[in-house]
């Protein structure tokens, strides 16, 4: 090995991979490598080099030189042709084979034009010949390297806009949206291939042909303002809806027929900067195109469902207004009549609690499709919401036109629908209001036909009926009533009135039932079967029930107090009140404020609270019993499905029905419904109370049947708390004074 290879500076070798330049931030030296078999100017080309920011390295010989290309990258060979074992040439040829990437200087003393012409051939940078300058020889080392620098930037540079141009090909051919370039006719220069997925068309079809060929024939005239956008910035097109055409061997139909699609267009006016006149020309447009039609389907069902109900595919509220007030100026222009009609099912009600919800969902829709098919084609039916449904029925010849078509929603109607195997019987109250006559609003008209419809409702629905101001006079009595009623809690006007309940052998008071009495300021005590209903209709109950639990706990405590602790309450329960999730802990509560012991409450429940969801029901009456409460049911036997609910709800007693002890007119003949109901209750084990016991017959006919607890006229008439307590007191005075004889 050369002796001069051992001074190369002490710089760490590069990598075989690694740049050739210096990246940002640090100082590269560039590696030479000094091939020459002369010792004398090898050693006076390394003095010469060294000191200038290089890392040289030498070789005397042909294979030592090739051995240190084999294993370090260099920048830059500066080559003797003529070596010991082999010529510069071959080295050449070495470099070349193995891309080994280093530019090479010939220096060579050979006078003949083969050798210059065969190391040029071979790549060479520059051939020196020897001997050469000192500053000849720096400057061409040099020149060689900045060269080399310049070409190495300009790959790096050429290999980032290849990968620059890579990746906008790929991000502009998947985009979701049609990108595309017009020039200064209109003529596509570029579309991705997002055209031929959404179109059909693909990318030759479309360069070079006039944006025409894409747009629908309606929304050319749009497309030429859009299109041919010369305005730059702020004031370019932006969203522009078009619709265009679809290639005609596309299988996708991506718009409102099989031909078109609807875009959204964002477009911008291409132009070159003329420095000269300082102004721009323009020379095209580019764009993006979204498809949008899915989005414009969606907005088309949203509208549509703002507008219709979506239950039976009717129109709804607002919709049906819209139609109204259309009709109404037809009418007032051709000064013809029209009809509004109010609908409101009779019994849907007791369908929902019976069968559920979803069963009356689909009786909406058989009740919406029967309707239907009894008007013309200009009449509208609407559902206004629930159970209630609203027609107009323009351009009438007389009433009798309305009257016709009300007869024929009710005869409709009053077939049986099926759901499911459910045979179900509903019938509807319609009321009818007549625009000019009734009112020339919208408002009125449909304020007038709903209090005509319930005029029906309180005559005993199943019916219809036009509007008279009569009626009006019946509507204002009811909001009357209501804000009487809603005041009467806060003035104090509700009170409780105890009915005892009897032990028919020893005649003494066992219970007493608590019932709700009005103390109107006007009308006196009213009973709760005029206002109760009317609570329950009007999200009354609630308030009225939770009062009604504080109030009874605060009389039993008189009572107790004159020794009438052993005398049970029975309390009737509303259905809402059970429905609501609070009641239990509202009772108990209220049961420990007063210091109220469980045993002594008795609740009742009619058969009907349990069909509304007898789930939750049990689940309620279950936490009474573990309370202590007990639970009676009223009305025994006038509901539903009694001997079941006796088996699955937590029932201690049964309550006969004043209906049936009314029947009872000799006490010696046979009522086979009031044995029955005695021997269920004996047989499972259950109390047993008569209601609306009013003569002696029937007290003993019960009492003899094996009924030993009554309550009725006979005995007592619901009274109030000052009363009760008296009789209470009465019966403790009794009670004593035997006592006192009998010892």
């Amino acid at each position: 090995m050369n002796p001069f290879s051992a001074s190369v500076p002490p710089n760490s070798p590069r990598d075989a991979n690694a740049p050739a330049l210096a990246t940002a931030g640090t100082e590269y030296q560039p590696r030479l490598l000094l091939v020459d078999d002369e010792p004398r100017l090898l050693s006076s080309l390394y003095e010469l080099l060294q000191g200038r920011g290089f890392q040289l390295t030498t070789a005397s010989t042909g294979n030592e030189a090739i051995a240190h290309l084999s294993r370090l990258q260099f920048d830059l060979v500066l080559l003797d042709l003529r070596l010991p074992d082999i010529g510069g040439h071959e080295i050449m040829d070495f470099i070349n084979e193995r891309g080994v990437g280093a530019d090479v200087i010939v220096m060579s003393g050979e006078v003949g034009i083969d050798a210059a012409i065969g190391a040029l051939k071979r790549g060479a940078y520059d051939y020196l010949r020897k001997p050469y300058s000192r500053e000849e020889l720096l400057k061409t080392v040099a020149n060689a390297l900045k060269q080399r620098r310049l070409q190495e930037a300009n790959t790096r540079i050429a290999n980032q806009l290849e990968n620059s141009e890579k990746m906008y090909r790929y991000l502009v051919d998947s985009s979701p949206d049609i990108i595309y370039t017009l020039n200064h006719e209109g003529k596509f220069t570029f579309i991705n291939d997002r055209a031929y997925q959404l179109l059909g068309y693909k990318r030759d079809e479309l360069i070079g042909q006039h944006y025409s060929i894409l747009v629908h024939d309606e929304d050319l005239e749009r497309a030429r303002y859009v299109f041919n956008e010369r305005r730059v910035d702020e004031r370019a097109s932006r969203n522009v809806e078009l619709r265009l055409k679809c290639h005609a061997g596309s299988s996708q139909e991506r718009t409102f027929n099989n031909t078109l699609m609807t875009i959204s267009l964002n477009a911008i006016g291409m132009h070159v900067p003329d420095h000269e006149v300082k102004k721009l020309e323009f020379f095209g447009t580019y764009g993006v195109a979204r498809d949008i039609t899915d989005r414009k389907r969606a907005e088309e069902v949203i509208s549509y469902q703002a507008y219709h109900d979506i239950l039976t595919d009717l129109p709804n509220r607002i919709l049906f207004k819209d139609r109204l007030g259309l009709a109404v100026i037809q009418a007032k222009r051709k000064q013809t009549e029209l009809a509004v009609m109010f609908i409101d099912l009779d019994r849907f009600k007791l369908v929902n609690d019976t069968l559920g919800h979803v069963k009356g969902d689909e009786l909406l829709q058989q009740v919406a499709a029967r309707l239907k098919e009894c008007l013309r084609k200009g009449d509208t039916l609407a559902r206004q919401g629930g159970d209630e449904f609203t027609i107009v029925l323009p351009e009438l010849r007389d009433r009798d036109d309305a009257r016709a078509v009300a007869d024929k929603f009710l005869e409709c109607l009053h077939l049986p629908f099926d759901l499911d195997g459910h045979e179900v019987h509903i019938s509807a109250s319609i009321g009818i209001a007549i625009y000019p006559s009734h009112g020339e609003s919208i408002d009125e008209l449909l304020r007038h036909a709903d209090i005509a419809m319930y005029q029906v409702k309180g005559q005993g629905k199943n019916g219809h009926a036009f509007y008279d101001p009569s009626m009006q006079e019946v509507s204002h009595q009811k909001i009357a009533l209501e804000q009487s009623l809603r005041r009467a809690l806060e003035n104090g006007e509700l009170e409780m009135y105890y009915q005892p309940q009897i032990d028919a052998i020893g005649g003494r008071i066992v219970g007493a039932e608590a019932l709700m009495r009005w103390n109107h300021p006007t009308r006196g005590v009213v009973s709760p079967g005029e206002f109760l209903p009317f609570a329950e209709e009007n999200g009354l109950m609630i308030p009225i029930s939770d009062w009604m639990i504080g109030a009874l706990c605060r009389d039993m405590l008189q009572w107790q107090g004159i020794g009438g602790g052993g005398v049970r309450l029975s309390l009737n329960l509303s259905p809402q009140y059970l429905d609501r999730g609070d009641f239990f802990e509202k009772m108990r509560g209220a049961l420990v404020r007063h210091g109220i012991a469980p045993s002594q409450i008795e609740v009742e429940i009619t058969e009907n609270i349990c069909i509304r969801n007898p789930q939750h029901a049990i689940e309620q009456l279950n936490k009474l019993g573990q309370l202590g409460v007990s639970v009676a049911i009223d009305d025994f036997g006038t509901g539903y499905s009694s001997l079941a609910y006796l088996h699955r709800f937590p029932v201690h007693t049964v309550k006969i029905d004043q209906s049936f002890v009314k029947e009872i007119h000799d006490e010696h003949g046979h009522y086979p419904v009031i044995l029955a109901i005695i021997s269920i209750a004996r047989g499972l084990g259950l109390g047993l109370i008569a209601e609306g016991v009013e003569t002696e017959a029937q007290a003993r006919y019960l009492r003899a049947n094996g009924c030993l607890t009554m309550q009725g006229y006979l005995y007592h008439r619901p009274m109030p708390l000052g009363r009760f307590v008296d009789v209470l007191r009465e019966q403790g005075a009794k009670t004593g004074a035997a006592l006192a004889y009998h010892a």
